[in-house]
């Protein structure tokens, strides 16, 4: 029996806890898996899992090989992925997480272009404001607007996008448009809970930092929110350029305070870190760094 399906069965019946929800994952009857876990701890000589009526446990022995099993099958398909591509184009599917707003305004339309070029691919993309666990959710790719402080990851910087200060011309013509960043703690500014700092906003001016504590009773954590708020009049946005682009277009906001750069936000690729990245994955982080180039959005 091949130990590659007999590690596949053990992997997917410790995950979920029983052979049956293991057998439904994997596409096989609950006889065939139970009969792969114990070919296992045959050939192993040792017990994997503690058996009860309604559910199984793993043993010591079990901890151990569950702790680096799961790697070493993600190693041989992308392996086997790797030469597959080599010979016939990129095939399977790629998994990648995202910002919401980030992963709507661009992503999407990036992974529409990449996926015209490898029409064997597919795609799966999650979107979620939250830095997700790529290990846990198998994650392949994941785009992050801002740092990241887990060391698992590797990252590939893309570039860097600055934000951008907004107001609707109606507020304009109401309050007035602000002309510094100390003028911004007289006005209703919309708070952007994604952002590390939502009440202290940075900018630069002649390469000198000028910082500010703003207020306001809008905070919501997405700055497509933020941009919407503020075209309706109810007040100032900071966002990312990529989330104000499309409103300014439309006229339905307008940039103030522009002799000031708002602050640089870092855009990156990240994957996890001591294992073998598939060409498929190298390939798309490669078309993201000129696409996001040719589009101008870093």
């Amino acid at each position: 029996m091949d130990v590659v399906e007999q590690l596949k069965a053990f992997v997917a019946t410790a995950k979920t806890g029983s052979f049956t929800a293991a057998a439904d994952q994997l596409g096989v009857s609950n006889r065939l898996t139970s009969k792969y876990v114990a070919e296992l701890e045959g050939r192993l000589g040792v017990r994997l899992f503690q058996r009860t009526t309604r559910k199984v446990g793993l043993t010591p022995a079990g901890e151990d090989l569950l702790a680096r099993a799961p790697a070493l099958l993600d190693d041989l398909d992308a392996l086997l992925a790797e030469v597959s591509d080599s010979s016939r184009g990129f095939t399977g599917v790629i998994r990648i997480s995202a910002p919401v707003t980030f992963g709507e305004v661009y992503v999407a339309d990036m992974l529409a272009r990449f996926a015209a070029r490898n029409p064997e691919l597919t795609f799966d993309l999650r979107l979620h404001d939250g830095f997700v666990d790529l290990a846990s959710e198998g994650i392949d790719l994941a785009f992050r607007v801002g740092q990241s402080d887990m060391r698992s990851l590797k990252s590939r910087k893309l570039g860097e996008m600055r934000s951008v200060v907004a107001a609707s011309p109606d507020y304009i013509a109401a309050q007035g448009a602000p002309a510094s960043p100390d003028d911004l703690r007289h006005h209703a500014c919309i708070l952007d809970t994604n952002r590390r700092t939502p009440r202290r906003w940075v900018f630069l001016k002649t390469g000198r930092e000028q910082a500010v504590d703003v207020q306001g009773r809008l905070h919501v954590n997405s700055a497509r929110a933020a941009v919407e708020l503020a075209a309706a009049g109810l007040g100032i946005c900071y966002v990312p350029r990529f989330a104000v682009t499309e409103a300014m277009a439309a006229g339905r906001l307008v940039p103030v305070m522009e002799g000031y750069d708002g602050s640089a936000i870092q855009v990156s690729a990240v994957y996890l870190e001591g294992r073998s990245l598939p060409r498929k994955i190298r390939a798309l982080i490669d078309f993201a760094v000129e696409d996001s180039r040719a589009a101008g959005l870093l």
